[in-house]
Parts: C-alpha cells; structure tokens; sequence
C-alpha cells in the first residue's frame, strides 16, 4: 500500500518537517519504493514535484524537504506500485482544472473492477486505479453542475457523497483539494492532527528530528496534517473510521 500526506493551513506554512518523516517511508522505513510526488497550492497555482525513484534516496525528495515552500494546502503521496507501472505517468499526485481551480488528488488502496467506472471530460493519462477513480469523481461532478462550480464546499460534499462507492470496489483511503478545502476519506487507515496555540515539540518517529513549533509560529496559527500513519510520537493523532470522510479548510476540521 501507499502513503498519504496532507496540510491544510490558515496560513502559508511549510511542510519541511513533516515531509522529512514521509520521505523515510518512501524505501527506507517503508515499502513504498515506487515513486513519490507532491504539490503545493499558491493562491490559485499549484506547484508539483514527481519522481519515479524511491523518495529517501531521491534528490528532488531532498531539495523538497529542505527547502521551505510555504502552502495553505498540501497533498503528498509515496507509492508502492499494485495497478500500472512505476513511471512519471502513475505517480500520485494527480491534478486536473476544474471550473477554472485546480483539483489535487492521491489515494491509497487498491480498487477492483475500477475499469467499470465510467469517465467522460476526464481521462487517466496512466493506468492505474486510483487516476480513474480521481477521473470518475470529477466527471461525475461535471456532470451534475454542467455550468457553472456550486461553489467549493458544495462540490466537496457531492464528492463525499461518491466515495461510499468507491469504497465497495476495495481500499480507498483518499486526500483532495481545491486549494481552500482539503477532502480526506478513509476505508482503513487515516489519521489526522489539528496543531494550534499553544504551540510545543513535536518529534518524528521515522527520522531523528524534532521541532518546537512555538519558535515557528504565531498564536493565531491553524494547520492540520493528515498522515495514513501518525508521524510523530509524542502527539496524539486522531484516528479516522472506515467510512468517514473530513472535511478541512485553511486548517480548520469542519466536521464529518
């Protein structure tokens, strides 16, 4: 199986620390060996690095890790191959426009029968099928608001109300984003942390590193990490329920 990483934050945030611990999973501490990717939203752009090569010995992993790129929305994927190749074209995370946004999406899991799900505007570029699964949930959304968005919140909830499906064809632990909502949706493992004032040490499990983010941020601070496995061991991470979808928006969980 995968791994998953998200951020949603009130503010631009980086997510150095937390992509270090997903790094180490990506063929060291895990099995996930077969390609990594990542993409930061900037107002409305949406910046993506992709390799196809394990990302704890990746060079791109590494600048990605250091380098602060500040975000109010993340979605980060490291893959262990099961549907298509290991190539650029099956590497998570995915992007396609909508309505003029861009949607961001990486899954987890295996789906059977994913060849039954029908797609119409959008189209998988590679062959696995967790990009069909993200091409069904946007034609069927274009599909029942065919002119124009109903707005960001009301898109995320007819999503949700897609995934109960997707969840019968086999494991489907999922994140998406437009850039303002972050859409998690678990089926077996998915946990998620809401950091705020005040602020203490976290500390990595995969990696010998921690950080006091009271020296990182101010008061008013809100940022949410989503992790299919907790990434610290000093904190406590809300587990997610087979079944539940979360909805968050710059940081803040907005309920089930």
């Amino acid at each position: 199986m995968c791994e998953l990483l998200g951020m949603s934050a009130n503010v631009p945030t980086d997510i150095c620390f937390s992509f270090k611990g997903l790094k180490e999973r990506g063929g060291r501490t895990g099995p996930h060996k077969d390609g990594w990717g990542v993409a930061f939203y900037e107002g409305k752009g949406v910046c993506t690095f992709k390799d196809a090569l394990p990302s704890y010995q990746s060079e791109i992993a590494r600048l990605v890790s250091d380098y602060p790129i500040k975000s109010t929305a993340v979605v980060a994927h490291v893959r262990q191959a099961n549907s298509g190749r290991v190539g650029l074209e099956n590497t998570h995370p995915f992007t396609r426009e909508l309505w003029g946004r861009y949607w961001t999406y990486a899954h987890n899991g295996q789906l059977k029968d994913f060849r039954q799900l029908a797609v119409e505007r959008f189209q998988p570029v590679g062959t696995t099928d967790s990009e069909r699964a993200f091409c069904y949930l946007l034609s069927e959304l274009a599909k029942r608001y065919p002119n124009r968005s109903p707005g960001p919140k009301a898109a995320m909830r007819f999503i949700a109300r897609l995934l109960p499906r997707l969840q019968q064809l086999g494991v489907f632990n999922m994140l998406l984003t437009d850039g303002e909502y972050v859409l998690a949706f678990c089926t077996t493992k998915l946990h998620w942390i809401t950091r705020r004032a005040p602020f203490g040490v976290a500390r990595l499990s995969d990696v010998d590193v921690d950080i006091d983010f009271s020296r990182e941020t101010t008061p008013k601070d809100v940022v949410t990490i989503i992790a299919t496995e907790p990434l610290t061991n000093n904190e406590q991470w809300h587990k997610m329920q087979p079944g539940e979808a979360q909805l968050f928006r710059f940081g803040e969980p907005l309920g089930r």
